[in-house]
């Protein structure tokens, strides 16, 4: 029997809702081996982010050949990268050993509105991690700032946005609609076949830490169980909306808390 894994390779949260914990929860929840390369440690919570400590480079690449030198890895995904060091030392480990699939989610800024990103790295992110994305998956902010573009307010924007970030050298965007308006959720799959557009009822929740994290390692479990790109999405949308309709099962924390990434389970 095969096994799937998917490596993450991201930030330490605390608080457990976000980031690496995040991610393994995810892992798990779905049925895939969790791997996972620290890059970064947060002093962080429900309220917000207090500190931020740097693994170096050189660790960053160490774990990286530890993981990949022993484990089949079906799938990466990729969190939070504040320095380009860092993004360079995962460039060069995705160019020794070639992942079938990378998922990149740009964290840019934490759901508590902490700034996750230095401004030096979004240059290196865009030129030197973006081409080797199988997807990136950007809020509608972040995908705004990928681009130096005003924040698109409507689906002919999103789109365009969408194609100008396929033309950075990644084979799909997927620009996520949490942070837009009205009853749906509505993320939009951008490729070089089309658009389609994913949408969801909008949970009125404020428990939403660690939502981008969470579904773009449920992308990643996906692809690292077999599944095509779309159907990947697909599944990992509707689960990620099935843990933030749970979330206020929880009872974690005084700011934003994490969504339920086991409401399978109990």
């Amino acid at each position: 029997m095969t096994t799937p894994i998917a490596l993450t390779i991201a930030g330490s949260d605390s608080s457990g809702g976000a980031g690496i914990q995040a991610d393994l929860k995810t892992f798990a929840a779905l049925g895939v081996y969790g791997a996972s390369v620290i890059t970064a440690l947060t002093a962080q919570n429900t309220t917000g982010v207090s500190g931020i400590h740097q693994v170096p480079a050189e660790f960053v690449t160490a774990q990286i050949d530890a993981v990949f030198s022993d484990l089949d890895v079906g799938a990466v995904k990729i969190g939070m990268v504040a320095h380009p060091p860092v993004i360079d030392a995962i460039v060069a480990g995705l160019s020794r050993w070639s992942p079938k699939h990378v998922v990149l989610d740009p964290v840019m800024v934490a759901t508590s509105g902490d700034r996750l990103l230095a401004a030096e790295a979004v240059e290196a992110l865009r030129t030197r991690l973006i081409p080797r994305a199988s997807v990136i998956t950007p809020n509608l902010p972040e995908a705004a700032a990928l681009l130096d573009e005003a924040v698109a307010t409507d689906e002919a924007t999103v789109e365009q946005q969408g194609k100008r970030l396929l033309g950075l050298g990644c084979k799909a965007v997927l620009i996520k609609g949490g942070h837009g308006q009205g009853a749906e959720s509505i993320d939009y799959l951008i490729g070089a076949n089309g658009t389609i557009a994913l949408a969801a009822p909008r949970v009125a929740t404020k428990n939403t830490h660690g939502t981008g994290c969470s579904l773009s390692s449920a992308i990643a479990a996906g692809l690292a169980k077999g599944e095509g790109m779309e159907t990947a999405v697909r599944n990992a949308k509707a689960w990620v909306t099935a843990a933030i309709a749970a979330a206020d099962r929880f009872s974690v924390g005084h700011g934003h808390g994490p969504v339920h990434h086991f409401h399978k389970f109990y």
